[in-house]
């Protein structure tokens, strides 16, 4: 967007840095960032680090004292304009004196959705958005696609071979990619509201799904979501030993024996054999989850797939052969014509130890935008 200077940029990058750093904490709010600034100085900076704590603004502004007074406030996400769990921010601002906020996205969220940069206006500051939008979209992505389309971001992830097995024949997967991919996936779930896996996966593997950093950084566990038809996941499983929040959802119509009263469980419709799997989401939404990891077999992620429910797929390929007779990556996925083909568009690719990590978003295939297919 035109109309913003370099110094504008300079501030709105550095507020979207120190956003990130809400990553593992702030959820189920959005990360937001905050730089107060006259000139090129910044006299403020702050974070939001845990629902429930100040929001960004307000460390900004305790750090900039009265050198608030005629700055410019630049901020990731629109300042709220309502009480919650903390006063509004716009408040806040309006009593420091700040001249201008410039602000990289609107809040989609209902309570203000433009009521803070309409109250900013009314007191007389100079307001403008979109500074570096598609930036503060893609770092609040769960909490946008939680807010605008009533489910979760979905990524799925997975590790394979170089010929594309996630498992030999007999299900053994342990350890497809190296350890340091493995303590890459600890970030990734770290910055989850939620892992999402299925009762198969449970019963072959009985995995613990819980953050393991290996540091003091802190985190907010997620929540570990066991999609589980008739409650069939063993009561000594790992998954039911108290170490994080555990939510089992199952049929309508299973069998609650009197253990399982006891755990944090929800039923959702069948669809098609299985558990509805956009009916999952929005439960999970309605529990203010942003971003769902997958770690389950071939079944569910190509049960999401297909459904147009995964919205990333973070892929470890491992520099070694499984062979023919190897788990595929994906269930259910056997296109008859290169038109049906399911493609990726790669956002990001990456070296991790020996193994190669790729970011990649789902692309809607040939067929379905109407393409004629090549004959040759």
């Amino acid at each position: 967007m035109t109309g913003f200077s370099a110094i504008d940029h300079a501030h709105m990058a550095h507020a979207l840095r120190l956003a990130e750093r809400g990553a593992y904490t702030a959820r189920p709010n959005p990360m937001v960032g905050c730089v107060i600034a006259l000139g090129e100085q910044r006299v403020g900076e702050g974070f939001h680090a845990r629902a429930g704590e100040p929001h960004a603004e307000v460390h900004a502004l305790r750090i900039a004292g009265d050198r608030a007074r005629g700055a410019t406030a630049y901020v990731t996400l629109e300042p709220c304009a309502h009480t919650g769990r903390t006063p509004p921010c716009t408040q806040a601002l309006i009593a420091a004196g700040v001249a201008r906020v410039v602000a990289a996205v609107r809040d989609p969220f209902p309570q203000v959705d433009g009521k803070g940069l309409d109250a900013l206006r009314a007191a007389g500051i100079d307001v403008v958005s979109g500074l570096m939008e598609a930036q503060a979209r893609a770092l609040n992505r769960g909490f946008f696609s939680r807010i605008e389309r009533g489910r979760p971001w979905v990524r799925v992830k997975l590790a394979m071979s170089l010929d594309g097995r996630t498992a030999l024949r007999d299900g053994t997967s342990k350890w497809i990619s190296s350890e340091a991919a493995r303590a890459d996936v600890q970030r990734w779930r770290a910055r989850a509201g939620a892992l999402l896996t299925a009762s198969g996966t449970v019963l072959a593997d009985d995995p613990h799904l819980t953050v393991r950093l290996g540091d003091d950084t802190p985190f907010a566990p997620p929540l570990r979501v066991v999609l589980d038809i008739g409650l069939a996941t063993p009561l000594d499983s790992h998954l039911q030993d108290g170490q994080a929040p555990t939510l089992f959802i199952h049929a309508p119509d299973a069998k609650v024996s009197e253990p399982w009263r006891a755990r944090e469980r929800a039923w959702v419709p069948m669809q098609d054999g299985g558990l509805d799997l956009a009916a999952t989401l929005a439960e999970l939404a309605r529990r203010e989850i942003n971003e769902v990891q997958v770690e389950a077999g071939a079944t569910l992620a190509g049960a999401l797939l297909r459904a147009g429910l995964v919205d990333e797929l973070l892929l470890y390929i491992a520099p070694v052969l499984l062979g023919e007779s190897g788990r595929p990556l994906f269930g259910g996925i056997d296109p008859v014509a290169m038109a049906q083909r399911q493609g990726f568009m790669v956002l990001e690719q990456r070296q991790i130890g020996p193994d190669l990590r790729l970011r990649l978003q789902p692309q809607p295939s040939a067929a379905a935008q109407g393409a004629t297919p090549v004959v040759s």
